[in-house]
This record gives structure tokens, C-alpha cells and sequence, in this order.
């Protein structure tokens, strides 16, 4: 055997996994997944108001459990393998099942944040929910990967569970809702988008997987209808894909200034003899530095633009709020000499704790060698009282010989 064909056994060895799958079982757990019907209605509208009442409250761990509550991802599962088993029926029932799902969603979170007396200055739980980028397609795929192969295996473990928290099906839902409750159409457009991206990618991951698989096909399909299927897929799979990227990139973009603003920042605050900067804010790709103290004057300006130029922060990015403070020289100096007193203040009382630190040292170290002492003491003593000993024993030896 060539070492070619050894590496190839052992590869195949570990990667092989059609011994260990129940296609017909999958099918049939699927299908039974995709119904919302009696208590699967009612465990869905509870698990959407708990994802909404931990969004509300900035929560993760109740989102958390409410996704794991949920039973949201039957159908989406079901429209996949049904594409992919070409069983018509089917991609009817779990496309009719995830519309009664998704009304039910959003008429239970709207009808919770209409009631909500809370509302938050910074819901970033909610927020966090409104930009999807590439990065949230790609969870949803290999998200989708997982779980069909999952829901395959003759031995199911808590892959399932991982996967529910992973791809994020119902918080965007609840985000959607809230979005409605508040006629703000950026929450409301924004979530469902991240929906769609995590519906479409978990379908097409599910479509593929069972293509892979080779799970039996219900229905023959001719050439044009399986041509005209691929040109529907990757049509709608670019229509999705595209804004994600941009929108990836744009955050891209964003992190990388705000990444250099507080390169900025770190490398000097002080831009001028007597004038620092603040604080900052950032809006998109531009940023406002607050400066205190006297007003720079047009050389010192530029001396710091072409220092944030030398951290990539174009000029016509940057706008100078000037906040003087309008002292005089005597003022000033009052200002920094009240700071030098403070900072000789708080040296001499640290000066006074370690002072009083090594007050107990040097007493802890005199209580140790006047043990040493002791320890010496009765060292002494015990060999005097042993040598004692020897000698009364001495005589008694003699008489018994």
C-alpha cells in the first residue's frame, strides 16, 4: 500500500459518515417538525414573549432560553428538504407553516412591546439585531450544516440546541415586533432581513446536505425545471447576499476608524502647550475632538492633522470643537499648582503607609529572631540536660557489670 493510499484510509477513516445515518428516520422527524398546530403554537408565542422581554430588559441569558424554548426551526428545515427530495407537498406545507409562523411571531412580540412600559435609552440587544452582515450568513449556513446533519445520525446529541442559540431565528422577530410597536421601520426592515438571511442559508445548508446525503427524492424533475431551480436559488442567493456584504464592509470600515481615532488618542492628548483633548465622539466615518483649554492656534492645528493623517484620518474627517476655557497665566497657574498639591498630598500619604509597613516588618523580623534566639536557648539547654544524662547513667553501667 502507497503511502498516498495509507494517508487517504486514514482521512476517510475519521471524515466517512454514511454508516452512521438514518436518512428515512430524518425524513420523517422533519416532517413532523414543520406542523404548528395546538401546543406548538402555544410554546411558540411563549418563547417569543420571554425573547421579548429579555431584549426589552437587555438580557442575553433569557434571549438564550427562549431560543431553546422555541420550535422555529422545523419548517425552515422542512422547505430544504423538501427542494432537495423535489417533494412538492411538502415545500407547500412547511412554506405555509413557516408563514403561520412568522404572524404568530410578530403579532405576539408587537402585542408585548404595544403593553411594555419600558422603554430603553440604549437597547443594544435590540439594535444588535438590526445591521446582518456576511459574518451572519455564514453562521446560518454552517448553523444549517450542523443541524441537518444532526437531525440525520442515528444518535442525537444537543447539536440541535447549539445550533437554535447559534442561528438566532427568533430575536429577530422580536426585534421586528418591536419595530412595528414603534412604527420604526429601521428595527422593523432591518431584523427581518437578518430573518430571511438565517431562513434562506439554514434552507440552502439543509438543500445541500441532503444532496450530499443522497436522500431519496420523492419526484423525478426534468432538465429545464431543475435549470430553472438553480437560476431561482442563486438569483434569490444574491439578492441576499449582496447587502451583507456592503453592510460587512461597512462596519469593516467604521471599526478600522474608530480603531484609529483611539490610536490617536493613546499616542498624545495634548496638542498644545496648554490644550488637550477631552473626549471624542465619532458619527460613521467622521469625528469630533473636544479640546479644553486655550485655543490652538493655525500651526498647532495643523501639527495635529498631520498627525491623525499619519493614522489614516483624513483632514475632512475631523472637526475641532474648541472649548476654551478663558483662563489668565495667573489662573493657570493657580490650576496646576492645585494639581501639584494634590499629587504631593496623595505621595506623602502613601509615603506614610509604606513608612508604617515597614514599622511592622522590622517588628515581625525582631519577634522572628528573638524566636531564633529561643530556639537557640533550648537547643543548648536540651544538650546539657542529655550530656547530664550520660553521665548519672554511667555509674549504673559499672554496677551492673
Amino acid at each position: 500500500m502507497t503511502l498516498k493510499q495509507r494517508i487517504s484510509r486514514f482521512i476517510h477513516r475519521y471524515v466517512y459518515i454514511h454508516e452512521e445515518l438514518d436518512r428515512e428516520g430524518a425524513t420523517q422527524r422533519i416532517k413532523n417538525g414543520i406542523w404548528f398546530r395546538g401546543p406548538n403554537v402555544w410554546i411558540l408565542a411563549f418563547s417569543i414573549i420571554i425573547a421579548s422581554v429579555g431584549l426589552n430588559v437587555n438580557s442575553t441569558a433569557v434571549v438564550i432560553g427562549a431560543m431553546l424554548v422555541s420550535p422555529l426551526m422545523g419548517p425552515i428545515i422542512g422547505v430544504g428538504l423538501a427542494m432537495g427530495t423535489n417533494d412538492v407537498d411538502l415545500l407547500k406545507n412547511a412554506a405555509k407553516n413557516l408563514l403561520v409562523m412568522v404572524l404568530i411571531s410578530l403579532a405576539a412580540s408587537t402585542f408585548f412591546f404595544i403593553l411594555s412600559p419600558l422603554s430603553l435609552v440604549n437597547p443594544t440587544e435590540l439594535e444588535a439585531r438590526t445591521t446582518p452582515t456576511i459574518y451572519d450568513v455564514l453562521i446560518a449556513l454552517f448553523g444549517g450544516l450542523a443541524g441537518i446533519l444532526e437531525n440525520t445520525r442515528k444518535e442525537r446529541g444537543t447539536v440541535l440546541s447549539g445550533v437554535a442559540i447559534a442561528t438566532a431565528l427568533m430575536p429577530p422577530l422580536c426585534t421586528a415586533g418591536y419595530g412595528l410597536a414603534h412604527w420604526d421601520m429601521h428595527f422593523f426592515l432591518g431584523a427581518m432581513y437578518l430573518f430571511i438571511i438565517n431562513s434562506v442559508f439554514i434552507s440552502l445548508a439543509t438543500y445541500l446536505m441532503v444532496k450530499y446525503l443522497r436522500f431519496k427524492t420523492v419526484s423525478g424533475i426534468d432538465a429545464v425545471s431543475a435549470k430553472r431551480r438553480r437560476d431561482t436559488i442563486s438569483a434569490l442567493l444574491v439578492i441576499v447576499l449582496v447587502p451583507s456584504i456592503w453592510s460587512a464592509f461597512i462596519m469593516i470600515r467604521e471599526n478600522n476608524f474608530e480603531r484609529n481615532v483611539q490610536a490617536v488618542m493613546e499616542s498624545d492628548r495634548l496638542v498644545g502647550p496648554r490644550t488637550y483633548i477631552s473626549e471624542y465622539k465619532i458619527q460613521g466615518r467622521s469625528v469630533d475632538f473636544i479640546l479644553a483649554g486655550e485655543p490652538l492656534s493655525d500651526s498647532l492645528k495643523t501639527v495635529f492633522l498631520d498627525k491623525a493623517r499619519h493614522y489614516n484620518i483624513k483632514e475632512e474627517q475631523i472637526r475641532l470643537i474648541e472649548h476654551s476655557f478663558g483662563l489668565s497665566q495667573k489662573d493657570m497657574d493657580n490650576v496646576i499648582s492645585d494639581i501639584y498639591s494634590r499629587t504631593e498630598a496623595e505621595l506623602k500619604e502613601n509615603d506614610a503607609l509604606v513608612d508604617a509597613l515597614k514599622g511592622r516588618l522590622d517588628a515581625l523580623e525582631k519577634r522572628m529572631d528573638g524566636l531564633a534566639g529561643m530556639n537557640d536557648s533550648l537547643y543548648t539547654e536540651n544538650l546539657r540536660l542529655r550530656h547530664l544524662a550520660d553521665s548519672l547513667s554511667g555509674p549504673e553501667k559499672k554496677q551492673k557489670r
